[in-house]
């Protein structure tokens, strides 16, 4: 090379990923619990749609800690991954029962609400055959790429290997994270505390040492708070003097049954989705406060159970080694030698007394959280969050980005706040996924019905125009005479 000749230029250093070398999709699902497998068995059915669901357990498993022998869903068998939008889909819970000759069995027994743990291995048949989804795969990266309008979703396997793959849409199903009394917080911390004091989400791992213990308390009055307390009852000898002594807390004023009347669980339909999301705000978090017996009560028959354990543990004049106490806050939880000391509030007579316990297990529910791939550095930042730090997700499920994202972000079971209270139940699964669906193709994949309800929620339409109400007539012919 001469003087004259001018040296090639080198090319510059880049550490940005050759997206173009990356795997594209029409709809990647983050999560796989039962609501992102409904969209993904009912995307099988949209073969022109290409679509992947990414998540970090090695295998489906849907809360293993409390697929205890005898305990069901509080939903009927038909509202599985798709029946209720389509009852012809390859991946009914009765295909299921056909594919595992359970079919005449399951006849026979008349059940109409199923065990939980055979809803575990049903969606974990559907996740088998469905070659969309994948394991093993930790998201945390979800960038959204302006230049290329995709979104890039980074993954990571167990052994440290990362894939990238793009796509058009993503919907988050990444489910819901444990809530316990904020005075429990520090001892649910302290691994020192492992297997004594926990969230019911892990109750079936320290079940037996649970079952081994003096006293136990279970905080919740909830369907797991009944759960777990029924399953610790029936660890008790068959006079009750053996087992642990059980104690079961709830903050709500009674231990109540979920409402299951037929047309209060209407409360459970497109219709009434349609009429909350029209509220205001402020009455929006009201209502979901209001409502909690419709989502958050007890099955007639778990109560009834446990009652019957009960009753039977008196026969003779015995006292019962057990204790119900509704209107109960935790206000403070201590280390007291081997055991725990809890200060507790009634709510009603506001005054204050203490118990010691040798356990205890907070079923205390779930709450939406905000995954970490979602912070404030990166798509989080895009994320017209509302003045709560909440989701604004519109009628299809997507959620409100900035104007430069012109991919759609849509979620599962993180609207409460929006949608009412039908947003963890598996009743509205398949038509929730089904209008994601339609949404993320542009077209009418599923036909999802018009009106569900007999129920009108709010003012008839259309409403008659009236103004404030008027005198009668003859009073107005009386006023006029006595002037």
């Amino acid at each position: 090379m001469t003087e004259s000749e001018p040296e090639p230029e080198s090319e510059p250093e880049s550490n940005v990923p050759v997206y173009d070398l990356y795997e594209l999709y029409d709809l990647v699902g983050i999560g796989i619990g039962p609501f992102n497998l409904s969209l993904a068995a009912l995307a099988h059915g949209a073969p022109e749609l290409r679509t992947l669901f990414l998540d970090a357990k090695p295998a489906f498993s849907w809360h293993p800690g409390l697929l205890m022998e005898g305990t069901t869903l509080q939903v009927p068998f038909l509202a599985d991954l798709v029946t209720m939008v389509d009852p012809t889909s390859p991946w009914s819970y009765l295909n299921y029962l056909r594919h595992h000759d359970r079919m005449f069995p399951f006849f026979f027994s008349e059940r109409f609400h199923i065990p939980r743990r055979e809803y575990d291995a049903y969606c974990r048949w559907v996740t088998e055959g469905l070659p969309s989804c994948q394991f093993d795969a930790h998201v945390d990266e979800l960038v959204w790429d302006e230049q290329r309008d995709v979104f890039v979703v980074g993954h990571r396997a167990a052994d440290g290997t990362v894939t990238r793959v793009l796509a058009r849409q993503i919907v988050l199903g990444v489910g819901t994270d444990p809530v316990v009394p904020e005075p429990l917080l520090p001892l649910l911390a302290d691994t020192a505390h492992a297997g004594r004091v926990l969230h019911s989400a892990d109750y079936r791992t320290y079940r037996s040492r649970l079952a081994a213990r003096d006293d136990v308390t279970v905080i919740g009055a909830g369907q797991s708070g009944a759960e777990v307390a029924l399953d610790l009852l029936r660890h008790q000898d068959g006079d009750g003097a053996g087992g642990p002594y059980v104690r079961w807390l709830a903050r709500t004023n009674a231990f109540a049954p979920m409402e299951y009347s037929k047309i209060g669980l209407e409360h459970f339909t497109p219709d009434y989705i349609r009429y909350f999301r029209a509220l205001p705000e402020d009455r929006r978090d009201q209502l979901v406060r209001e409502q909690w017996q419709l989502y958050k009560g007890v099955s007639d028959e778990t109560l009834g159970e446990l009652h019957d354990e009960l009753y039977e543990r008196t026969i003779g004049g015995a006292e019962p080694r057990a204790a119900l106490h509704p209107g109960v806050a935790i206000v403070a939880a201590e280390v007291a030698g081997s055991d725990y000391a809890l200060t507790c509030r009634h709510t009603q007579q506001d005054a204050y007394f203490e118990i010691r316990t040798s356990a205890i297990v907070s079923a205390t529910g779930y709450a939406a959280s905000r995954p970490a791939f979602l912070g404030e550095r990166g798509l989080g930042a895009l994320v017209d969050w509302d003045d709560k730090g909440r989701y604004q997700i519109d009628a299809d499920y997507r959620v409100a980005l900035d104007p430069r994202v012109s991919g759609g972000l849509y979620v599962q079971n993180a609207e409460l706040h929006t949608h009412g209270v039908g947003a963890p139940d598996l009743t509205l699964g398949a038509w929730r996924a089904a209008t994601i669906l339609n949404a993320v193709a542009g077209r009418t994949v599923l036909r999802v019905p018009e009106r569900a309800a007999w129920t009108t929620f709010g003012v008839p339409r259309p409403a008659p125009a009236v103004g404030p109400p008027r005198a009668p007539a003859h009073f107005a012919v009386r006023e006029e005479r006595n002037r």
